[in-house]
């Protein structure tokens, strides 16, 4: 079997999978822009790392030279503007050169992250409208020579996420927290859960041509998630549930501070409810863990990232 390239394996989900992909044998290839700061990848066995930039054609067809399969984790929440042409570049664009680069090396498989609730035509805002795009790019284009796969989750959670962890750093540092959405509603999922379908689901041809949504066991709204947060940091913190008018003010500011903490493309993702109509990890016989006592560890840092990839790999 020829290795595995793994998109975006230098990120959240990707460093989880790789580490799991890597235990079951597989050889990995990551391509980043910078191959000193994902150095520490290295530790696993079969690990390749490839300095490349994937939106290049040219590179990615090289880069898929030799592969049996692709995985593509390539995700943004932001973009630099406001006109959605960054998410369009980011998973659409980069979805067309997948395909191609695919049908040029002769890669068959490929397994492609997306998001629940993505809809090309009815999604509320770009992140969720272009990845519904990215999902049709593939649908249409995959004909009798790809075999793909689709994942939907709900918000992902684990060690070093950037939905807990983002929030927990906002409560840490404001007495009160005035936001629209706080009711909507989500069903976090495990990042080790997430990278065990993905592994179970590259060799198995039932999952071809398949999407699959997947949640954690229990629903929450965002209200309910802040408040979990508060209790675990041991703070009191007062919540404001602004109404929409306020709420798309106060993203528009979140889009000029550092990091964009919050955005009004975040915003209009919030008004869909993220869960799930069917749960995809029944597929694969996989009881999906709850956040409760695994975002704790991660609050209290007591997992870190490189512990968290070895027990990743082990489940």
């Amino acid at each position: 079997m020829g290795a595995v390239c793994v998109l975006g394996g230098t990120g959240f989900v990707g460093r989880v999978l790789a580490a799991r992909l890597a235990r079951e044998g597989y050889a990995v290839r990551i391509p980043t822009r910078n191959r000193q700061r994902a150095r520490d990848l290295l530790v696993l066995p079969g690990l390749e790392l490839v300095q490349a930039d994937i939106h290049d054609s040219a590179q990615l067809t090289l880069l898929l030279r030799n592969c049996s399969a692709v995985i593509n984790l390539v995700g943004i929440l932001n973009e630099r503007g406001s006109d959605g042409s960054g998410f369009r570049h980011a998973h659409v664009e980069l979805a067309e050169k997948l395909m191609a680069a695919c049908r040029r090396s002769g890669v068959r498989r490929l397994v492609q992250m997306s998001a629940l609730k993505a809809n090309a035509e009815r999604g509320p805002s770009h992140y969720l409208r272009s990845k519904g795009e990215a999902e049709q790019v593939i649908q249409n284009q995959a004909g009798e020579n790809i075999q793909y796969t689709i994942f939907r989750p709900s918000v992902i959670f684990g060690p070093g996420d950037s939905f807990f962890l983002r929030f927990a750093r906002i409560l840490r540092r404001t007495p009160i927290l005035p936001m629209a959405g706080l009711n909507a509603r989500f069903a976090p999922v495990y990042v080790g859960d997430v990278a065990q379908a993905i592994a179970q689901a590259l060799p198995d041809n039932r999952s071809f041509g398949q999407t699959y949504e997947l949640c954690g066991p229990q629903v929450y709204t965002l209200e309910e998630i802040l408040r979990f947060v508060c209790r675990e940091l041991a703070i009191r913190r007062a919540l404001v549930n602004l109404p929409q008018a306020l709420g798309r003010l106060q993203a528009w500011i979140g889009e000029w501070l550092p990091g964009k903490p919050l955005s009004r493309d975040n915003l209009r993702s919030l008004t869909v409810a993220s869960v799930c109509r069917e749960n995809g990890f029944a597929a694969f016989g996989i009881a999906p863990r709850a956040m409760e006592s695994i975002v704790r560890s991660c609050l209290r840092g007591n997992v870190d990232e490189l512990a968290a990839i070895r027990e990743g790999s082990r489940r």
